[in-house]
């Protein structure tokens, strides 16, 4: 599910503070990124069997090499996706979230944004 009007689509931003910012609200890049793209993400338990909830903040390097911490990068609009293990994660518009989690997926994206805006180029 795309989490629309959050403020955090189409900023540019320096990876490093993006790193830090995103990591201050618990988002975690580890080993999800390449040379062009970096993909954070917030997991989000859940009380039903073998399912888990993720908000995912994508973006692309528009200049630099996000291997070497030069990037500048283009943030994509947040998604929300459900895990079903051990398939994977859909991010599809025919999934089922619940409106508290949507809510609260909406918040911590736009916490993140509001920081984001003090370093957006």
């Amino acid at each position: 599910m795309r989490l629309e009007n959050t403020g955090i689509e189409d900023v540019i931003i320096d990876l490093k503070p993006l790193d830090h910012l995103t990591g201050k609200h618990a988002f975690i890049r580890a080993g999800q990124w390449d040379y062009e793209r970096v993909t954070y993400d917030y997991k989000i338990g859940s009380k039903e069997k073998n399912i888990t909830y993720y908000i995912r903040i994508q973006g692309y390097a528009v200049e630099g090499d996000v291997d070497r911490g030069n990037a500048v990068i283009k943030l994509l609009t947040p998604l929300l996706g459900k895990h079903y293990y051990p398939h994977g994660v859909e991010y599809g518009e025919n999934e089922n979230f619940p409106e508290n989690l949507v809510e609260r997926a909406n918040t911590l994206v736009s916490k993140v944004s509001e920081e984001i805006a003090q370093y957006k180029k």
